[in-house]
C-alpha cells in the first residue's frame, strides 16, 4: 500500500467524520447561517488563519532542518524520560514498580490495538479539524480565533522542544519488553508517520496536547455545542492512552504534552481577549529600542 493510497483513506475517513458530525452537531441552521454569512465570518478570522499557513510552513521547515539541528544543540534526555516513566506508577507498585507503557501494553488485545490504532491516526485528526468546521458556523469568531492561536502555539513551543530535546520512544529503547503495536499491525500506518514526524520528536507528545487542546476548547463552547464536549473528551483520552499503548511516547511526554494543552488554550485566550494590534506592536518596539542602552563618547 503507497503513502498516496493511505493518505487518500485518511482524507475520505476524516471527511465523511466532519459531514456527519457537522450535521448531526452543528445542525442546519446555523449551517444556513453560515452559508450567508461566510464573507464576514472569513474576513473575522482572516488574519488568523495567515498566521495558522505560517506556521504549519515554518512547521514543516522545521522538522526537516530541526533534526540536525538538534544534534548540533539539543540535550539528550531519552534516559530520564526511561526512569520518570519507571516511577509513574510506583503509588500502585510500590515494591517493583513497572514501566508505565509495558505495564500499559500488557492488556494488549487485538480489539484494543485496532481501537487505538484508528483513533491515532483517523480520531487525531478528526478531532482537531471538526472544531474549525463547527466554530465557523458559530455567528461569534472568538472561538475559532482562539482555536486558531492555541494550534500555532502548540506546533511553535513542541518544535522548539524537538529542536531542544533529543528524546527516543519507548518502542526505540525497550525493544525487547515494548512491541511496535502501531507498525506491526498496522503497517501502512507507517508512511504516514514518517512523513510528517522523526523518531527523536518524542518529548513533549504533540498528538497529546492538540488532542486535549481540542477538549479544553470544547469547553468553552458547550452551550453552542453541548454534545461535542463528550466525545472530544473521551477522543483525547483515548489519543493519549493511544499514545502509550502503541509504544509511541513516554508517560512523561503525555504529562508535558497536557501540560502544553494548558498553556496553548491560555495563550490563545489571552490573544482573543487583547488581540494583537499593528499600534500596539509599534508601542512594544519602541519601548523595546528604549530599553537598549546606547554607547557615549
Amino acid at each position: 500500500m503507497t503513502l498516496a493510497v493511505v493518505v487518500g483513506r485518511l482524507i475520505a475517513v476524516v471527511a465523511l467524520s466532519v459531514a456527519v458530525s457537522t450535521a448531526a452537531i452543528v445542525g442546519r441552521d446555523r449551517l444556513a447561517e453560515t452559508r450567508r454569512e461566510y464573507r464576514r465570518r472569513l474576513g473575522s478570522i482572516a488574519p488568523y488563519a495567515a498566521v495558522l499557513c505560517l506556521v504549519l510552513v515554518a512547521n514543516k521547515i522545521a522538522r526537516d532542518v530541526g533534526p540536525d539541528a538538534s544534534e548540533l544543540i539539543g540535550l539528550r534526555i531519552t534516559p530520564y524520560l526511561e526512569r520518570l516513566d519507571g516511577v509513574l506508577l510506583w503509588p500502585l507498585y510500590p515494591t517493583d514498580t513497572p514501566q508505565l507503557v509495558v505495564w500499559i501494553q500488557s492488556m494488549a488485545t487485538p480489539e484494543l490495538t485496532a481501537y487505538f490504532a484508528a483513533v491515532y491516526v483517523y480520531g487525531y485528526v478528526f478531532l482537531l479539524v471538526f472544531p474549525v468546521v463547527a466554530y465557523f458556523a458559530l455567528p461569534r469568531p472568538e472561538p475559532l480565533r482562539r482555536t486558531i492561536v492555541a494550534y500555532c502555539a502548540n506546533y511553535l513551543i513542541g518544535v522548539l522542544c524537538y529542536v531542544l530535546f533529543i528524546a527516543y520512544g519507548p518502542r526505540n529503547l525497550l525493544i525487547e519488553q515494548v512491541d511496535q503495536l502501531l507498525y506491526s499491525q498496522y503497517a501502512q500506518y507507517q508512511f504516514v508517520t514518517d512523513a510528517v514526524n522523526d523518531e527523536t520528536n518524542v518529548f513533549p507528545s504533540l498528538h497529546t496536547s492538540m488532542s486535549v487542546t481540542a477538549a479544553l476548547l470544547a469547553w468553552t463552547t458547550r452551550r453552542e455545542y453541548a454534545a461535542w464536549v463528550p466525545i472530544a473528551a473521551v477522543l483525547a483520552a483515548s489519543v493519549c492512552l493511544s499514545t502509550m499503548y502503541l509504544g509511541i511516547h513516554w508517560g512523561t511526554d503525555v504529562l508535558f504534552g497536557i501540560a502544553l494543552a494548558w498553556i496553548s488554550v491560555a495563550i490563545g485566550t489571552r490573544f482573543e481577549e487583547t488581540p494583537p494590534t499593528l499600534e500596539g506592536l509599534k508601542r512594544r518596539l519602541v519601548r523595546l529600542g528604549d530599553a537598549i542602552p546606547t554607547s557615549r563618547r
